[in-house]
């Protein structure tokens, strides 16, 4: 039997499941990931604009399947909260549709928290079921959409 062996700091599969270290930032790991994905959003929509988003999140996503599950089986923990770049991929996601309004971030940031943290159906069934990389993933793609559902309908009676 082999004992897992924590990766480095260093490790490509280490950076990118903690989001270059903000998943390792003290009690809200996930939060700490959900703010550092916005800075990047804004460089990729400056030069690319909402479909250069859509792509990032996507790549974000896949790539992030293989980092969190190497990362995860690195340290013996199922789904580590150190790990966030599932948050990253789900913020980026939730952005999209208002990604070249920078007043709304904050909205969809609180909106993600929120559906992120409470894992509302089906994201909780998905969160139970669904193991390895793709499971500590797909959650926050659920959440993901309904912050983005929730944000357009607060944005839309804050514009009425």
């Amino acid at each position: 039997m082999t004992v897992p062996q924590p990766l480095s700091f260093w490790h490509p599969a280490s950076l990118i499941a903690t989001w270059f270290g903000s998943g390792l930032l003290p009690r809200i790991p996930g939060t700490w990931g959900s703010l550092a994905a916005l800075p990047a959003a804004v460089v990729i929509v400056s030069f690319g604009g909402r479909w250069a988003l859509l792509a990032a999140a996507a790549a974000a996503f896949l790539i992030g399947i293989w980092a969190s599950e190497r990362y995860a089986n690195s340290l013996d923990i199922e789904d580590p909260g150190k790990v966030v770049i599932d948050e990253v991929a789900g913020m980026w996601l939730a952005l999209v549709p208002f990604a070249l309004d920078l007043s709304a971030y904050a909205i969809v940031f609180a909106f993600f928290r929120f559906f992120d943290i409470f894992k509302v159906w089906p994201a909780n069934v998905l969160d139970r079921h669904v193991k390895g990389g793709l499971g500590i993933m797909i959650d926050d793609v659920v959440a993901a959409i309904y912050a983005a559902g929730a944000s357009f309908g607060v944005l839309a009676l804050l514009d009425s």
